[in-house]
């Protein structure tokens, strides 16, 4: 089993009991803002998503890790890496990703958990590139990008629902544990 721990977060796959707080951060619509369309999404939508993200963990060798805070053990969000197939052009590819619950924004815990999951793409998992996709406005993101020493590739537009992307990237010489 893949795990991570940082001086405040564990990073793992998924357990059962982590459907129900994952469910409660995918209906708030401030989380979901910059993500698709925005809308929010159900319980079940949540479960099929993290099948989803533990077969890419099977398929892959990579995939998106449960972020749960050591401290209280509350699950926090999700932190990590994705093949970006939605945005063909930028393939083939690696994204690096996160989604925390609100009540876990500003308090320096996406930075952390990305940079952990860079850490582990570019040096236990051999890969020598991985790429960030962001909404353009979503300065949040924009702030942990800057931080994880990305750079700009491209400005893109989503091709489902027409709002501009930005995609960076940081390849293993430039990355600094």
């Amino acid at each position: 089993m893949t795990e991570i721990r940082t001086p405040r977060l564990l990073l793992r796959r998924w357990h059962e009991d982590d459907l129900a707080p994952m469910a409660d951060i995918n209906a708030d619509p401030r989380v979901m803002r910059w993500i698709d369309d925005g809308a929010v999404r159900d319980l079940d939508h949540t479960a099929e998503a993290i099948e989803r993200w533990e077969e890419e963990w099977d398929e892959e060798g990579f995939g998106l890790f449960a972020v749960e805070l050591l401290a209280s053990g509350e699950l926090a969000g999700f932190t990590g890496l994705s093949v970006p197939e939605f945005l063909p052009e930028v393939l083939p590819a690696v994204a690096i990703g996160w989604r925390l619950g609100s009540q876990f924004w500003g308090q320096g815990y996406a930075s952390e958990a990305a940079h952990a999951t860079l850490e582990f793409a570019l040096q236990d998992r051999g890969l020598d590139r991985v790429i960030s996709i962001n909404r353009v406005g979503d300065d949040a993101s924009e702030n942990v990008i800057r931080k994880l020493g990305m750079v700009p590739e491209r400005e893109t537009a989503h091709p489902v629902y027409g709002y501009p992307l930005r995609v960076r990237a940081i390849d293993l010489t430039e990355f600094q544990a």
